[in-house]
């Protein structure tokens, strides 16, 4: 992470009942990070609504501005490792911020039994993707091909571990789907007493048992996706990225690095991206594919097999379900909406979908500056 303005455009609409304890930041808890990151005296601090799963928080100091996170979805080992990666990715050119150490040199402070993470502050703002004008869509798209070849130069003097020659993913069968389905529709029906997210969460799961049938058929197959794979982001999206003068500044947030296709990512980055109110914005879309390919050109089959395996993954989970009522932690409720709506549509243009990934439009293409190698 790097950090977030406070007058940020994205704000989450947090409804989780227990969310002022989740963003409180003990005072104990900030003493000891104040010690361990020599930070000086702390003269402000200011919660950042713009994520959803970690907290993050606008430290002044005496000696300078911070981003401070705390990370609750991620082993700290595995935390260590990503973050060992940033300054690598930035000497290859990657717009990222590298973590601060601590006074005994780690990048992650163990505090009251949570990982803290501290970094730079940097200006800029979330804009979401569909705000971003057709050449800014495009650079986006090649930011993302020169972020993936960064990581294939840096794995090795970053110690990540080897890229295997394969990888599955598994394809969720229907059944399972259902059955995952019917348990939670059990939980909605469970409850004492119902509100309006429980009246759309049970019609939601009754028309996604029907979608479920009806597109059986259209399951993808086998457990091999296509295309070249390698280290990734993970959650390329306009939370975790920071604008400032029309150019992207920051990539944010690395919890999620991992190995998966290219193709994953750049489908998921656009469905995130580019989707608001449950359509596509197609042009958008186009436009970014094409700035990504004209970097990594990526074969049309390809791209067509990972829109078709993104769609059936959010056609067979229900996270944001299992996020409410197995966890009673609603900060994702409103993603659920908003995914239900874009799946129907989704569903019901399936081919023009896939053909507006597989489709190459160089036209599109208006970089505001020349693409850089990383090496």
């Amino acid at each position: 992470m790097c950090s977030r303005v406070a007058e940020s455009r994205i704000v989450a609409r947090v409804t989780d009942a227990n969310v002022a304890g989740k963003t409180h930041l003990p005072v104990d808890d900030l003493a000891e990070l104040i010690r361990v990151f020599d930070i000086g005296e702390v003269l402000d601090r200011r919660h950042l609504a713009d994520g959803l799963m970690n907290m993050n928080w606008r430290l002044d100091t005496r000696t300078g501005r911070f981003a401070l996170k705390r990370v609750t979805d991620v082993p700290l080992g595995r935390l260590r490792r990503n973050l060992a990666v940033l300054p690598v990715l930035v000497s290859r050119g990657v717009p990222a911020c590298a973590p601060l150490p601590t006074v005994s040199g780690d990048v992650v402070a163990a505090v009251g039994g949570s990982g803290y993470c501290l970094f730079p502050w940097s200006d800029g703002e979330h804009v979401r993707g569909v705000d971003l004008s057709l050449s800014q869509v495009a650079d986006l798209g090649a930011h993302l091909a020169r972020l993936h070849a960064a990581f294939g130069r840096a794995a090795d003097v970053a110690n990540l571990p080897a890229v295997p020659a394969s990888i599955t993913i598994e394809v969720t069968e229907v059944g399972r789907a259902v059955q995952k389905a019917d348990r939670l529709a059990g939980a909605v029906s469970a409850r004492s007493s119902h509100d309006a997210f429980d009246a759309a969460a049970a019609a939601a799961l009754e028309q996604r048992k029907l979608l479920l049938g009806k597109c059986a058929d259209l399951r993808p197959e086998g457990n091999i996706p296509a295309g070249p794979h390698g280290w990734t982001h993970g959650d390329f999206q306009y939370r975790n990225l920071l604008w400032a003068g029309g150019e992207l500044a920051a990539v944010l947030d690395w919890d999620r690095l991992g190995v998966r296709p290219y193709a994953e990512e750049v489908v998921r980055t656009a469905q995130v991206q580019f989707s608001v109110e449950g359509v596509f914005d197609l042009e958008r879309v186009s436009a970014f594919v094409a700035g990504y390919r004209s970097v990594n050109p990526l074969e049309p089959d390809v791209l067509v097999d990972a829109v078709r395996r993104l769609w059936w993954k959010r056609m067979t989970d229900f996270w944001q379900l299992e996020f409410h009522y197995d966890r009673d932690d609603h900060s994702c409720d409103e993603l659920f909406l908003a995914d239900e709506a874009l799946l129907h549509w989704w569903t019901d243009r399936l081919d023009v979908v896939e053909r507006t990934f597989a489709t190459y439009h160089p036209a599109t293409i208006h970089h505001s500056r020349p693409i850089a190698d990383t090496a």
